[in-house]
């Protein structure tokens, strides 16, 4: 370079800030109002020119110094690339930028370092070599992605013999592409609500954002841009405080994670256990957490650490906590009351004020109660019956139904006896010549 495009002044700040203050090169590009390369190119001449202290030798004048740097070009060496896994690595940690690390990296190189377009250029190309699903940045702790394997397994009853089939739920997260899974009996709501339950108690916390596939236990109505949230699904994570994204219909690369995730147990852990014959569901699931230990502590292909010690550095320390409050599964369900003030749950009847009819209620049934609201105020309050029949409250019905309630043969007959026993008598002879009392 023929000429010195900053002034001497500058030239002498940036030497006493480097060797006097000893500040790093970002400092003193901040403090100059330069940039970090122009303190590195500077720096560069400087040790070619043999000057590594501060204040300058008393010998030359500005004049000499000054060409002295004019007439020195940087020597640029030819430097090993970043680790880029390493990189990738470092991304996923929520305040760390591609523009921090470059600045970190032409700090450690000062003069022998790329540009930062040739920089990111060179990330990219890195990107592209690995799969897919590495080409997102997950950050830490922000994402789990929720899906079910397609192949099934097989239980047997010890006692009959007949096999009945089980899901695998399969969870994931995005950072350090942890895995998590357990067999269910099916993908109904309760089982799929529970899985969510077990994956946030086994891995000690709560990621913010869960993406799952548009099955119907997770949505009442897929749709690209505003699906409909299952309520039972929302109220489990609204519990947790955590937001659910569902992934758009037939758009896999959505959750790339969970696709792989459900290709990596389907491989690992189903394909292991194919010829092995299980008899309950704890037995199996047993089986597939062993297993599921094994995967998530070798290491990944092209990475040189495991999903257990990426899940130990990056997304473990920054999972919300658990809530203190125990979660207890509650299906929300809409109800429209019948004519005869009552609504059904399982075919059973739960009675409702009859001023009530004809209205649209929200039942909230867990395991022993059922409770009954009407714009999120409590209307209703029944022990939870399994059985068909009627659960119907004396308060509920209308004063006309309430006053022929209470006339039963019971009631006459107490009254005939505090009249006498002659009276008693006759009202029992006249109950009986009948076929009802009524």
């Amino acid at each position: 370079m023929p000429t010195v495009p900053i002034s001497m002044r500058k030239l002498k700040e940036i030497l006493r800030l480097k060797y006097g203050a000893k500040l790093s090169h970002r400092q003193i590009a901040r403090s100059l109002s330069i940039s970090p390369s122009a303190v590195s190119r500077y720096a560069n001449r400087a040790a070619q020119l043999g000057i590594k202290q501060w204040p300058l030798p008393t010998e030359g004048d500005s004049s000499s110094l000054r060409k002295a740097f004019s007439q020195t070009k940087v020597k640029m060496k030819k430097h090993s690339l970043p680790d880029w896994a390493e990189v990738h690595k470092k991304l996923r940690n929520k305040i760390v930028t591609l523009q921090l690390l470059w600045e970190e990296y032409a700090e450690q190189y000062p003069g022998s370092f790329y540009s930062y377009n040739h920089y990111c250029r060179f990330y990219r190309e890195w990107s592209k070599t690995t799969n897919l699903s590495i080409r997102q940045v997950h950050k830490a702790g922000e994402k789990l992605f929720v899906d079910y394997c397609g192949p099934t397994i097989n239980i047997i009853n010890p006692n009959t013999g007949e096999t009945r089939t089980v899901q695998l739920f399969v969870a994931v997260l995005g950072a350090s592409n942890y895995t998590w899974a357990e067999a269910t009996w099916s993908q109904h709501l309760e089982d799929w609500v529970m899985s969510h339950v077990r994956c946030f108690q086994s891995l000690g916390g709560v990621p913010e954002i869960v993406v799952p596939d548009n099955l119907k236990s997770a949505t009442l109505r897929a749709c690209k841009y505003d699906p409909d949230i299952n309520p039972t699904y929302q109220q489990m994570l609204e519990h947790y405080n955590v937001a659910v994204i569902p992934a758009r219909p037939r758009k896999p690369k959505d959750k790339p994670k969970a696709e792989v995730g459900v290709q990596l147990v389907e491989r690992w852990i189903m394909a292991r256990l194919r010829h092995e014959h299980f008899y309950s569901l704890a037995s199996l699931n047993k089986h597939i957490q062993v297993l599921l230990k094994r995967l998530n502590t070798k290491k990944m292909q092209k990475m040189s650490y495991s999903r257990a010690e990426l899940f130990v550095q990056l997304d473990a320390p920054v999972l919300k906590p658990l809530p203190k409050a125990h979660y207890s599964f509650t299906l929300l369900k809409k109800v429209r009351v019948h004519k005869d003030y009552h609504v059904q749950i399982d075919n059973h009847y739960y009675s409702v004020p009859y001023t009530l009819l004809g209205v649209q209620l929200e039942a909230r049934v867990s395991g022993e109660l059922v409770r009954l609201f009407n714009k999120k105020q409590e209307v209703a309050l029944h022990p939870r019956c399994r059985t068909c029949g009627y659960s119907t409250r004396t308060e509920h019905m209308p004063e006309a139904y309430r006053q022929h309630a209470t006339w039963t043969p019971e009631r006459f007959l107490e009254w005939a006896a505090s009249l006498g026993n002659d009276v008693h008598d006759y009202i029992l002879q006249i109950l009986n010549s009948r076929l009802h009392p009524e």
